[in-house]
């Protein structure tokens, strides 16, 4: 408990929310239920249903549920403080309640970046290399991969909370956010707190811009190998990577617009933060369920065995 004890008479910061509207607020409490509600719901009906149906056993889908998981988990972690504060005028969040759902946030976000990125090394071998697919992508090595996604995540959340730790604090306490955020932090330090906003900067914009690069390089060799394939696998191709491509820039987009900039808080970082945070959860459970037929097909499946 000591080591998240904040170092100076700062024990706690008032977070001002969304908005100071009483109108919009119980607005925005409902949305974000339904959000909140939808968006578990969805995820766990995705886990479910790859882990029940014998069909989807290829790689990609096991990759797919921990991508759920974390969209499920990290929803979880941000928006039902959200929906309270929008019920109070004063917000109010401890230290060591703030550090904690640092340390989540990051730790889920970057595993699920290095998910991402596995996920379109394993289209880039199907589809590039289809005679090894099964070699290359054995269960042993996508265990492997996980491992080191869920690993990678602790890292990168683990590098920045330790220098976070050292702070101190001589007041205002009051964050112009509606959650836990790494630069409203910055703000409010009394040292000097440069060469850390650089190391954030680096751990998390950095490494979202250059996993982007390589994300978008990668399917630039993906579409130009579809070249030799026939009408029916380009289209099966072009649905399943369009599907991941389009979850990748719904997820880094945002990434890198917050971190790859001058360390300070804007009006606009909150609702660029409500995208990322709370809307990008529940789309992808849609973007890979509208745009695949074997997910789809496999959820009738499930729910006519589970009426019978």
């Amino acid at each position: 408990m000591n080591a998240l004890m904040s170092p100076n008479n700062v024990t706690e910061f008032v977070l001002l929310g969304l908005t100071q509207n009483p109108h919009l607020q119980k607005i925005l409490f409902i949305v974000f239920l339904f959000i909140l509600l939808f968006t578990v719901l969805a995820n766990l009906l995705i886990g479910i249903t790859i882990s029940l149906s014998p069909s989807l056993s290829a790689p990609m889908y096991y990759f797919l549920t921990h991508v759920s998981i974390i969209d499920a988990s990290f929803t979880s972690v941000t928006t039902p403080k959200l929906i309270i504060d929008l019920l109070y005028q004063r917000r109010t969040i401890s230290w060591g309640a703030y550090l904690t759902q640092l340390f989540v946030e990051h730790f889920l976000g970057g595993s699920e970046v290095i998910i991402l990125t596995v996920m379109a090394y394993d289209h880039y071998v199907a589809i590039c290399k289809p005679l090894h697919y099964t070699t290359i992508m054995r269960q042993g090595l996508c265990q492997l991969l996980v491992v080191v996604a869920w690993m990678g995540g602790i890292l990168h959340t683990t590098v920045q909370i330790l220098f976070m730790l050292d702070l101190t604090f001589c007041g205002p306490n009051v964050i112009d956010h509606f959650m836990c955020d790494f630069f409203s932090l910055l703000e409010l330090a009394c040292s000097d707190t440069y060469w850390l906003g650089i190391v954030v900067a680096a751990n998390s914009g950095v490494m979202c811009l250059l996993i982007f690069l390589m994300l978008l390089i990668s399917y630039i060799v993906i579409l130009s190998s579809l070249k030799s394939h026939g009408s029916e696998g380009r289209r099966k191709a072009l649905s399943t990577c369009g599907s991941h491509f389009t979850v990748a820039i719904l997820y880094f987009g945002p990434g890198i617009f917050t971190y790859m900039r001058p360390v300070g808080t804007y009006p606009v970082n909150k609702w660029v933060t409500v995208f990322f945070s709370i809307l990008n959860p529940m789309l992808n459970p849609i973007v890979y369920t509208v745009r695949n037929t074997e997910v789809k097909s496999a959820m009738r499946s499930l729910l006519k065995r589970s009426v019978t």
